[in-house]
């Protein structure tokens, strides 16, 4: 018979708090170092499942646009594209996530710029709304097993306006953003956008 007070393990409530309040900190002085430059280097986001990108208008060099599979938060292997581009000018930038708290809660986090300057820019992205304009279009097909060699699209400018684009991964060289808020606020449950 099994005892139904047995107990698994415990907490230290004084060693809890410390590494809780540490790793605030932490976090606490990256985000105002962030938030005194406006600049970060190598920014890489992924791994955490789906976040939301929008914004008004963005004007990219050097684009190229590959098929690829990736990770998402929900699954292993999910069709996906990804957008490469060396330099990227964005206006009225807004980054948003939902998390689930350990309460059962939820949060959305958000980053908003009045505008962005970004070098290095790699986005895996599973869902894209937005007007778009190249210059310099070439599409290659060539035959191959492996889906992101079959084709590939480029253009030496690209022009993305009134965009949302849900994303698993997200890396920059170099971002600059100028005038960024960061921000939480509650919600009762998560952003699903019907594709």
């Amino acid at each position: 018979m099994k005892d139904s007070n047995a107990r698994v393990g415990n907490t230290i409530k004084k060693k809890f708090f410390i590494a809780f309040l540490t790793g605030f900190l932490a976090l606490g002085g990256i985000v105002g170092i962030f938030g005194l430059t406006g600049t970060a280097f190598a920014m890489p986001l992924g791994g955490m499942g789906d976040f939301y990108v929008e914004f008004e208008e963005l004007n990219g060099t050097n684009f190229e646009f590959i098929p690829k599979t990736g990770e998402t938060g929900n699954s292993d292997s999910k069709p996906m594209v990804r957008n490469k581009m060396d330099s990227a000018d964005i206006s009225k930038l807004h980054i948003y996530k939902d998390l689930k708290l350990p309460t059962g809660n939820w949060v959305r986090v958000h980053i908003k710029a009045p505008s962005a300057s970004i070098n290095g820019l790699i986005q895996d992205a599973r869902f894209i709304d937005a007007n778009l304009s190249f210059e310099e279009l070439s599409i290659e097909e060539k035959n191959s097993k492996d889906i992101t060699e079959n084709w590939t699209q480029n253009a030496s400018t690209v022009s993305i306006t009134n965009a949302t684009i849900v994303t698993d991964y997200l890396f920059q060289s170099m971002v600059s953003l100028d005038g960024a808020k960061i921000s939480m606020e509650r919600i009762d449950e998560p952003k699903i956008l019907q594709e």
